[in-house]
């Protein structure tokens, strides 16, 4: 009976705490809307564009600022805060970086394989904050329409001691991810190639990889190359809902409480086998905070830094389409 009565009580608090972001024009909700603090750190609204936010779990956040694509930012106080919260969309410039084409022209399959690594210590462990995004060249001066991207996963063994075994039991995950893609800005991620919300489930069912078909989304590839990137959003429900789960730990210091991030399974493992520096970091919760090379000397603290693996190796399949 006491444990039914707190989940009671706590599924009531949940429910009171429950704030939703909505188009103001349809009235839809707002997907997997951005919902930063204003200190580096932050969450996110679920499909239903909902997020729960009460001033005893975050008592010294006094600010929110929301953000998603296609929508004018927003910025509200936390006091008094309503339990909606609109946004106004905004006017896209997508025909600027968009190159349109044909039907039913023949084309090339063309595929760059992904950079496979089981080694626990080749891999980066996902948070909220960051968002990776990694850069693709433009291969020919033809049409190119991207097809597929494969994100790489290293599994990790239940059992410690039989962790190079490929038979071994995984420790199981459901994890959301977000995917976005970005024209290049002289080198760095510049304007999004779509302002559809593209997210994804990831499971240890997946094995090494997670391959999403993006097809539907024609994206055609600009003639200075394209950025795809990938952020964690936390843990998922059996059906795939975005769960309230806890984003940050709080480590107490003499300098007061800090907000140290959760770490998120499944690990992605980074590569020392791509020439070329093609990967950035940025902080997703830093208002207008720039993009950064995954490089020594940019202010990176990392262990994959220190044995050169520089890249998060992603691959992708693409048509390259015939003239006609």
């Amino acid at each position: 009976m006491p444990k039914v009565l707190f989940f009671i009580l706590t599924l009531s608090q949940v429910s009171l705490a429950q704030i939703t972001v909505l188009d103001s024009i349809t009235k839809y909700p707002v997907s997997y809307a951005t919902i930063s603090f204003g200190n580096g750190n932050g969450i996110f609204a679920d499909d239903e564009g909902k997020f729960v936010f009460t001033k005893k779990i975050y008592p010294d956040i006094d600010s929110l600022f929301i953000s998603a694509l296609g929508f004018k930012s927003l910025s509200i106080a936390t006091e008094n805060l309503p339990s909606e919260l609109v946004m106004q969309p905004k006017a896209d410039e997508l025909d600027q970086v968009t190159v349109t084409s044909k039907l039913n022209r023949k084309f090339k399959e063309e595929i760059l394989k992904p950079y496979l690594d089981d080694d626990y210590y080749h891999c980066w462990l996902p948070t909220i904050e960051s968002e990776i995004a990694v850069y693709f060249a433009k291969t020919s001066t033809k049409d190119q329409k991207l097809t597929s991207v494969t994100f790489p996963i290293a599994l990790e063994s239940k059992d410690w001691k039989k962790r190079k075994r490929s038979n071994s039991d995984k420790k199981a995950f459901s994890t959301l991810f977000k995917v976005q893609f970005y024209a290049n800005n002289n080198g760095i991620p510049g304007k999004t190639l779509t302002y559809e919300t593209i997210v994804f489930k990831a499971t240890e069912k997946d094995g090494d990889a997670h391959t999403l078909n993006v097809e539907a989304y024609d994206i055609y590839i600009p003639k200075d190359g394209f950025f795809v990137s990938l952020q964690v959003m936390g843990y998922t429900d059996k059906t795939g809902k975005l769960l309230p789960n806890k984003k940050y730990k709080d480590i107490k210091t003499k300098n007061g409480t800090v907000k140290i991030p959760t770490n998120f399974r499944p690990l992605l493992p980074f590569t020392d086998e791509i020439e070329t520096k093609n990967t950035f970091i940025k902080r997703v919760f830093i208002n207008g905070n720039n993009w950064v090379k995954f490089d020594k000397g940019n202010g990176f603290r990392s262990s994959l830094l220190d044995q050169d693996l520089y890249n998060y190796g992603i691959g992708i399949s693409f048509k390259t389409f015939k003239d006609e």
